[in-house]
Parts: structure tokens; sequence; C-alpha cells
């Protein structure tokens, strides 16, 4: 029991005294790394710092001396080692020099402002590490100042005054070239160097005032001059640009004006072309309308074509019927009419036989009564005349004898005839009138033809034999009659 408590007690001891050797050794390597930030570097000097030949951050001199700079990261100190943490941004030194004398001896007053930063270079750190590692910023800044002075009192001994007042970049350039070396040496490096200003320690009679004066009344005079030709310019450029101005005016109304008309022109195109179209659309629309009521009338007479042409079809079909019908009633007609024809043709034929036989002896008595008025000449013409004369009278005074009841009215007066004598004078007035037409017509005056042949005394003789030619030949007209007699016995049967 004794054994295992004393075991845990040993184990307990060892535990601590292992943590208390864990803490220390964290503490002690803490301690001992160092770190460095951007804009910062480590100065580490001592034993060990490493071989300058194999390592670039390691520098010695001839000497013997050496230091190890860190960059940006971070280190572990070996024993006796330390390190030394440098602050490598720039920083700004006002250099003034209240008195400094040209080369003319001049007495001048300058500032100047130079930019210096510790050296990036392995040797000019180790040479700021070697001879301002340790002091203050403002020790620093008070070396640097007398160096730069220096510098710049002796550039300015060494360049008249006109040079300097006229060319601060010779002058900057000129320090800073011979102040680098002399900072380099010290562990810095010089960034820039600008010359602000110089002017005269004595300000009463002022070197530097009087240089300027000619320059300045000669820049007075160009600035009167260019003042002056500014005013003209100005006057000439006003003057100008108010001519401008009403041409631009003029030109502007101008194109105004001509705008305006353009557009009265266009719209008055613009509304001719609107009623032109409107005309167009009016007129296209009313074709539209005779269009529409043409194809309507054209599908009205198509309607009426088809129902035309349907009652075509059926009246031909009607007439088909029809004609089929009439077709066999044409066929029973025909047989009919051929029936009749062969009858009619029968009853034609005799016919023309009993008429060419009635001719025959037409001729005939007229070819003897021809020979007879040949025979017998004027005598013969007259003797018929005279036979037809009693006739000639009763066809005339035929009418008269249709009247059934005539009244007569005698109104009497100069004329002694009453009206019963002018109802019988008219039938001698018509046979006269008759005898007048027959003398215009044939050439023959009745009345003369009897009076010359009763003054030549053959009206007995001419009787006689007259009588006895026309009994001969009224004796042949009845031998002609009987055939014609016969003929139509023969036709009735």
């Amino acid at each position: 029991m004794l054994e295992s408590t004393l075991s845990v007690i040993i184990l307990m001891i060892l535990g601590v005294v292992a943590l208390a050797g864990g803490i220390i050794t964290f503490v002690i390597f803490r301690l001992r790394y160092k770190t460095a930030s951007s804009n910062e570097a480590l100065i580490v000097t001592g034993p060990k710092l490493g071989d300058p030949e194999k390592e670039k951050n390691v520098f010695e001199d001839d000497n013997g001396r050496s230091v190890k700079i860190i960059r940006g990261g971070g280190y572990r100190l070996r024993m006796f080692q330390t390190a030394t943490p440098i602050d490598l941004t720039s920083f700004q030194l006002q250099v003034n020099s209240e008195k400094a004398y040209t080369k003319e001896g001049i007495p001048v007053r300058v500032a100047s402002t130079a930019v210096i930063s510790i050296g990036s270079e392995l040797e000019i750190m180790a040479n700021f590490a070697e001879k301002f590692l340790g002091k203050k910023q403002n020790e620093r800044e008070s070396e640097l100042k007398d160096v730069l002075n220096g510098h710049l009192r002796s550039i300015i001994a060494s360049l008249p005054i006109e040079k300097i007042y006229n060319d601060f970049k010779e002058v900057n350039t000129q320090v800073k070239k011979i102040a680098e070396s002399d900072l380099k040496g010290m562990g810095f490096e010089i960034t820039s160097f600008a010359l602000n200003d110089v002017e005269d320690v004595d300000q009463e009679n002022g070197y530097i005032d009087a240089l300027g004066r000619p320059h300045i009344a000669e820049v007075q005079k160009k600035a009167n001059m260019a003042e002056s030709d500014a005013t003209k310019e100005t006057r000439i450029y006003h003057a100008k640009n108010d001519q401008e101005a009403k041409d631009e005016e003029n030109r502007r109304l101008t194109a105004v004006a001509e705008s305006t008309n353009e557009k009265e022109i266009k719209e008055a195109e613009f509304q001719k072309e609107t009623n032109r179209a409107k005309a167009k659309a009016d007129q296209a629309g009313e074709l539209e309308r005779q269009k529409l009521a043409q194809q309507i009338k054209e599908e009205e007479l198509k309607v009426k074509y088809i129902e035309k042409q349907r009652a075509v079809e059926l009246e031909e079909e009607e007439n088909k019927r029809r004609r089929s019908i009439a077709d066999a009633q044409a066929y029973e007609v025909t047989k009919r009419a051929e029936a009749e024809a062969d009858t009619e043709r029968i009853k034609g034929e005799s016919e023309a036989e009993v008429i060419r036989q009635r001719g025959m002896a037409e001729a005939e008595s007229k070819e003897r009564m021809a020979k007879a008025m040949e025979h017998y000449g004027e005598a013969a013409i007259m003797e018929m005349l005279i036979g037809v004369l009693p006739d000639y009278a009763e066809k005339v005074s035929a009418p008269l004898s249709q009247i059934k009841d005539m009244r007569v009215i005698d109104m009497g007066g100069s004329n002694s005839q009453g009206g019963s004598a002018k109802v019988a004078n008219s039938v001698t007035s018509t046979m006269l009138g008759i005898q007048e037409s027959l003398k215009e017509t044939t050439g023959m005056d009745l009345k003369a033809m009897l009076e010359s042949y009763v003054s030549r005394g053959h009206v007995n003789n001419f009787s006689s034999e007259a009588n006895k030619s026309f009994e001969e030949v009224s004796s042949t007209k009845e031998e002609d009659s009987q055939p014609d007699e016969s003929g139509k016995e023969e036709n009735q049967s």
C-alpha cells in the first residue's frame, strides 16, 4: 500500500516536472523567436550567424565583424544572439541654409526638402547597424541634416546666382549626386532632393529682386502688349462672333422659312396624297361594291341559268315525250296522207287530163277565131265589141239593181234635171269613164272605131258574115265541151 502511494507521488512529481519543463521550453522558444513585418528588418548579431558566402543575408567586413539581416519573416535566435528591429519607412527632412554664398559671393537664404530611408542593400544596412543602431530618430535626422546642408552650401557656392535662380533642377541633381555616397556610408539612401526657395538675405538691396526687375518689366511690357492684343483680338473676336451670330441667325431664319415652306409643301403633298388615296379608296370601295353587286348578279344569273337549263332539260324531256307521241301521230297522219295523196294524185291526173283536153279545145277555138278575125279584120273586132256592149252595160248597172228602196230628193235649182235623171245618167257616165280608161290603157277608141266603120258602109255585110263565122266558132266550142263532160264522168267513176 505504501509502495503504491509512493509510486503515485513519484509519477505526479515527474508529471509536474515535465509540464514545467515544457512550459519553460515554450517560453524560452517564444522569447528566442523574432519576427519582422514588411516595413521592418531584424539586425541579428552574435556568434554563429552563418557563412556569408552561403547565406546572402549575412554580411562580414574586412575586420571580421558580421551581422545577419532578416527582412519580413521570423528567425529563431541561438544562444547569445540578439535581434534589433529597424524601421525601413522613409522620412522627410527640411534642409534650410540661412546664409549661403553663391559663386559671386552673394548671400542667399535657401530652403529645401530631402526624403531619406535606411538603405536596402546588405552593406548599407550593416553600415546603419554599425553607426546608428541604438540611436534615436532625432539624433539620426540631426546628423543627416548637417551632412545635406554642407553639400547644399557647397553646390550653391559653385554656381552663379542666375543659374541657381533659373535652374533648380540642376541644383537638386548635383546635391543628390554628391550626397549619395556619404549617406550610403552612414547606412541611408536619398530618395529625392528638392530646392524649394532661394531668396536674398539683404531684402532692401536684394540682388535677386534686382535681377528679376528687367525681366518683370519685360514681362509686364509683354503682358501689356499681350493684353492690348488680347483686347484687340477680343474685340475682333466679338465682332466676328456678332457677324457670325447674325449670319447664323439669318441662316437659321432662312432655314426656318425654308423648313416651314418645305413643311407646308409636304403637308400639301401629304394632303394631296391623302385626298388621292381617299379618292382611290372611295373608288376602290365603289368598285368593290360594283364587283360585289356584279358577283351577286352573276350568281343570280347562274341560278337563273341553272333554272332555265333545268327548265330546258324538262322542256326537252317534255318535247321528247311529245315528239314520241307526235312521231306516232305523224306516222299515222303520214300514212293517212300518203293514202289521201295517192287518191288526190289519181284525181289530179284525171283533172289534168280534162284540163289538157279543154285547153286543146280552147286553143283550137281561139285559132279558128283568130283565123276568122284575120279574114274579116276590123269588122270582126267591131262585131265582137258590139256584141259585148249589152253585157258591159248590164255589169255596170248591176250595182243599181241591188238597190231595194231609193228616195230621190230634188232640191231644185237652175239645173232642170231631177234626181231620177241623175241616177240614170250615172250609168252612162260610168260607161263613158270606162271607155276613157280603155282608151288610155289599150289605145282603142271605141267611139272613133264605130264611127269610122259605119262611115265606110260595112255594117250590113259584116253582120251576115260575122254571124256565120261566130256560129262556126260556137259550134267548135260546143264540140270541145263534150270531152270535158265525158272526163268529168270518168273522174266521178
